[in-house]
């Protein structure tokens, strides 16, 4: 083989590892600066590993909860957008591009807690930091306020402490989260980085009359 051709194969990048079948939508790379797969989020996705993998995502009003397994090292993230949905499924604002049901806080945490469980996971173990909430919109309906409101109080009244916290102010953020070692970083964006952050909100908000006639619950 040609001293390129040797050159080119020491320069691939590793296979990633598996990903859990109900994640194997979640776009995944591999990342020469931090030397491991990095699994991206969008809004309403959330992610769940048992491998040595960092999870990132971009923050505005949205709330992120980081979960491990401190003895395991088992853990993951989410990204929702709203505290609850108690719409049964028919609200009017799942019409929109964001589907899913976890990108509602109450289904999110749910579905990101028992998934940690069910890879043998035990309650007491479960460490927490949360991120996210901005007020990155010049509205009247602080949503951001109401996500991190909603993140406290459903840990708490599950009985969990959150270890760490980066709730609230007025800015976006950039989360980067390792499950097998429980470190996140939080990169706080400025105004300019802000934009692409500000034209997702603005689609994606619910309006004032979804809110008033009870399809969409804020807290």
């Amino acid at each position: 083989m040609t001293q390129a051709g040797l050159k080119a194969l020491s320069a691939a990048p590793p296979d990633l590892p598996p990903a859990l079948p109900q994640f194997a939508h979640i776009r995944r790379t591999w990342d020469a600066d931090l030397g491991r797969p990095l699994a991206k989020l969008l809004p309403g996705e959330y992610y769940v590993t048992s491998h040595d993998e960092v999870i990132f995502t971009v923050l505005g009003s949205c709330v992120s909860a980081c979960v491990r397994e401190r003895k395991l090292g088992i853990g993951g993230m989410n990204h929702f957008m709203l505290p609850l949905d108690r719409s049964g499924g028919t609200s009017a604002w799942s019409e929109n591009q964001f589907s899913s049901a976890t990108r509602y806080g109450n289904v999110a945490m749910e579905r990101l807690i028992n998934d940690i469980l069910n890879l043998g996971g035990r309650r007491e173990n479960l460490e927490f930091k949360v991120v996210g909430g901005g007020k990155v919109l010049d509205t009247s309906m602080d949503v951001g306020a109401l996500n991190a409101a909603f993140v406290r109080d459903y840990l708490r009244t599950e009985g969990f402490t959150i270890t760490v916290e980066d709730l609230g102010e007025s800015f976006a953020r950039k989360v980067y989260y390792s499950p097998l070692t429980g470190k996140a970083r939080v990169k706080r964006l400025t105004a300019t980085l802000n934009r692409t952050i500000f034209e997702r909100e603005k689609q994606s908000a619910p309006t004032k009359a979804q809110v008033e006639s009870g399809s969409v619950e804020l807290f």
